[in-house]
């Protein structure tokens, strides 16, 4: 049974999703999880999220992308090579603070299992990791998530529908002092007469009550109780893929307007927090590493770039309000409880 999302409690939120309003919705995209809930011998509320950028057959053919930090009280792997070079290889996965080394070190494993290149030493990989802190739910230094555990969620990823809420690195996360997590949307753009599609992931883990903005409306002020944090402890990860033609310094472009979205909702990025975003289109693919000498690619001009940053700024926004509301309440170490988003509410404030 699916989960409702944000537009089925009649909070109306502009743009035109994809079919599915989901990262997926980008051609060759996939998404998978590996959720940890255990009491014994340890509280586990962690996991890994898992994104194919390509099929996985192409998964060492370079993506073009751009990096954008609106708060650096975080990680994200790879990002230099991003900011050097314009691309990255391979996975994109998140997890926790914690277990962000296991999540680079098993995708390396990963790919050189599967890529014969990387097995024999002859290419290198510098795989996108990111992570986001769990520690108020999670026994987070128990260390639950496995190399095994994230290859699982390599494995496992796969198009179609996306699982939101409580799954994968989201699990034990937090947005705006609700029960937060990991969250999708998309947006479809007409540029030239051609259709793009633009595709979000979240994982959110930031925000405070008091902050919270859905569609204009004060709704953490609206709905104040069980707060328990006086300052933001939190971050956000947001990957944005597209198949729009960019060139990395479109895609950097891309991936600062994701703080628009994120502030949308209200949050003006916390000291505390790590607000990291990554943004690759999966358009111009140029074959297998190594680079070619030349290089032939198709780009769209700057100045009909103003749809696509839309899109990212909505499809942001609506992933984190999917993640709340996809979300279930929780009890974690210590019985801490962290409450989901109250539907019933929202449908009467937004008329749904």
């Amino acid at each position: 049974m699916m989960k409702p999302r944000a537009r089925d409690l009649g909070i109306k939120l502009p743009g035109t999703p994809g079919p599915l309003n989901a990262i997926t919705d980008v051609a060759g995209v996939e998404v998978g999880f590996t959720t940890l809930i255990a009491d014994a011998p340890h509280v586990a509320r962690t996991g890994v999220t898992a994104i194919l950028p390509r099929p996985r057959a192409d998964l060492f053919n370079p993506v073009w992308s751009g990096q954008f930090n609106l708060n650096g009280n975080g990680e994200m792997t790879g990002a230099h090579w991003i900011n050097e070079a314009g691309w990255f290889t391979g996975p994109i996965t998140i997890t926790n603070t914690f277990s962000i080394g296991r999540a680079h070190h098993a995708t390396v494993q990963w790919m050189a299992e599967h890529f014969g290149q990387l097995e024999r030493g002859e290419q290198f990989i510098l795989p996108v990791a990111a992570e986001t802190f769990d520690g108020w739910l999670n026994d987070i230094a128990r260390f639950h998530v496995t190399e095994a555990h994230v290859m699982a969620a390599i494995d496992a990823a796969a198009p179609g529908s996306v699982a939101e809420g409580n799954v994968g690195g989201g699990t034990g996360m937090i947005a705006y002092e609700f029960k937060g997590g990991t969250g999708t949307a998309s947006r479809r753009v007409q540029i030239d007469g051609a259709e793009f599609t633009v595709g979000a992931l979240v994982q959110a883990n930031h925000g405070l009550r008091p902050w919270l903005t859905i569609a204009g409306v004060p709704v953490g002020q609206m709905m104040p109780e069980g707060c328990f944090r006086s300052a933001e402890q939190g971050s956000i990860i947001g990957i944005i893929a597209t198949d729009a033609p960019l060139l990395p310094s479109q895609l950097q472009r891309l991936a600062r307007r994701a703080g628009m979205g994120i502030g949308r909702a209200g949050t003006p990025s916390g000291n505390n927090s790590g607000d990291l975003f990554l943004a690759f289109s999966t358009a111009n693919d140029q074959g297998r590493a190594p680079e070619p000498r030349r290089y032939s690619m198709e780009c769209l001009g700057n100045d009909t770039l103003d749809p696509v940053f839309l899109a990212v700024v909505e499809a942001i926004d609506e992933a984190v309000l999917n993640a709340m509301v996809a979300a279930e309440t929780m009890t974690g170490r210590d019985g801490r409880v962290v409450q989901a988003i109250d539907h019933a509410r929202l449908r009467a404030i937004f008329g749904g």
